[in-house]
């Protein structure tokens, strides 16, 4: 028999929980598509520097740095499952232990980044193949913005420890004042001060340091927090579910990386006009992600928090709805891919070869909404109740099935086998998550 506060929960309104998913959800979007916006802005600067060097080293710089800091997304993600868990609890010593430890984390490993930075930036450029002057405007891209590391990782345990606050909105803020002080600073370096790539690079660095003061100001006065004990930080049970947590999540991490890095390498032996067909494509998956991102996002709040709570009925509602949303968007996108894919690709490239090639692979972006959405969202509600494990399993069985079905098929498929192996990549992350989500069902899985 139900309780009574679960009889009550029970009459929670639609309107209820699609509100508290939007409201998380939105802003994490307007987050998602802002971001782009820089590396244009970025790109057209450089373009303007008298040099094609500069705009190839941009591009290699910027890859360098997202190589870099892909590893550390588990600050975010780790931060947001655990500290939604401790809203939801109402236990708001556990919600800062739970940004201390982040932050400290981050911040040294910041730091050790500045301190082994040119064996670093040496490393990377290798395993990219960067030579000539393009080699070295790119080193000094990196030499200079590598020293907002620590800022940039803080500000990755700030964005989790919000979206567990069941707060995006300041994320949201955060981002295009990021923005906003990134493309200001450049462009003032640029014509003003008379520098060139170097301008780029302060430019990031300032805005990243102004990003982190801006997190840390609105933390502090918006919600009062008090510095916690080292004993607390630093207690052993707590410190090993959390770096259990980090750690499944870096895995994972890996995982995928190891898929995009193959799916681009392929791309790139069967020449330049199929590797910007795949680019152009994943172009389309991007778009695509940055609306499921969002409602991910919401995932991982809402659902953390209603496992802190112990609120079975929410928790569920909560999933419904996101699964609705999912199948929403994912119907929107198909439509539009399928309709409107050679439209889009237009948009992307004046490149007549590359437009006719693209149009035979325009039904593999039809097909990612749909076989994608769920691995989205059930990310989100796996990151929100901290069950790293599962989704660690779920990506590793994925990434042997891409790199198996790559292998049967690409011999005979060629390209389109590569597509293949990744659409049912992203399935098999849907349906494995789908399967171990059934312990949601069980009712002691809510009880404290």
């Amino acid at each position: 028999m139900l309780r009574k506060a679960d009889k009550a929960n029970a009459k929670i309104s639609r309107k209820a929980v699609c509100g508290a998913i939007l409201s998380l959800s939105v802003p994490a979007i307007v987050t998602n598509v802002t971001v782009p916006v820089l590396g244009i802005t970025d790109v057209a600067i450089a373009g303007h520097l008298g040099s094609t060097v500069f705009i190839a080293a941009i591009a290699i710089g910027t890859n360098m740095f997202n190589m870099l800091y892909w590893m550390f997304n588990f600050l975010r993600m780790g931060s947001s499952g655990l500290t939604a868990q401790a809203f939801g609890a109402g236990d708001k010593t556990a919600s800062t232990l739970v940004l201390s430890r982040a932050l400290i984390i981050a911040v040294a490993s910041g730091a050790l980044m500045i301190l082994f930075r040119y064996p670093l930036c040496d490393m990377i450029l290798a395993s990219m193949d960067v030579t000539g002057e393009t080699r070295t405007v790119a080193q000094t891209y990196f030499l200079i913005r590598i020293w907002a590391a620590p800022a940039t990782l803080s500000i990755f345990a700030f964005t989790g420890w919000y979206v567990g606050m069941q707060n995006s909105r300041i994320t949201m803020w955060v981002s295009l004042l990021i923005n906003v002080l990134n493309i200001a600073g450049s462009l003032a370096l640029v014509f003003f001060a008379g520098m060139n790539i170097d301008a780029l690079a302060y430019g990031t660095v300032m805005a990243q340091w102004g990003g982190l003061i801006a997190a840390m100001t609105v933390c502090i006065k918006k919600y009062k927090l008090n510095i916690p004990n080292i004993s607390d930080v630093f207690k052993w049970s707590e410190l090993k579910r959390f770096f259990s947590i980090n750690i499944d999540i870096f895995l994972r991490t890996l995982c995928l990386v190891a898929v995009t890095l193959w799916f681009t390498r392929i791309g790139a032996t069967q020449g330049d006009t199929m590797l910007a067909v795949n680019a152009l494509i994943m172009q389309l998956f991007t778009v695509f992600s940055f609306f499921m991102d969002g409602f991910a996002f919401a995932g991982e709040g809402l659902s953390g928090k209603y496992k802190g709570a112990g609120d079975m009925i929410c928790f569920h509602q909560t999933v419904k709805y996101l699964l609705l949303f999912g199948v929403a968007i994912s119907l929107i996108f198909t439509v539009l891919y399928a309709f409107c894919g050679e439209l889009f690709l237009g948009f992307l490239t004046d490149d007549i070869s590359v437009a006719i090639a693209s149009r035979d692979y325009i039904y593999w972006a039809a097909t990612i909404p749909f076989a994608g959405f769920l691995a989205f969202t059930w990310d989100g509600i796996f990151i929100g109740t901290t069950e790293t494990r599962s989704m660690l399993v779920s990506m590793a069985g994925a990434m042997v099935v891409f790199f198996g079905v790559f292998y049967l098929s690409f011999g005979t498929l060629g390209n389109h086998g590569l597509w293949l192996a990744f659409i049912l990549y992203l399935i098999v992350r849907s349906v494995t998550l789908w399967i171990f989500s059934r312990r949601f069902n069980r009712a002691s899985y809510f009880s404290h």
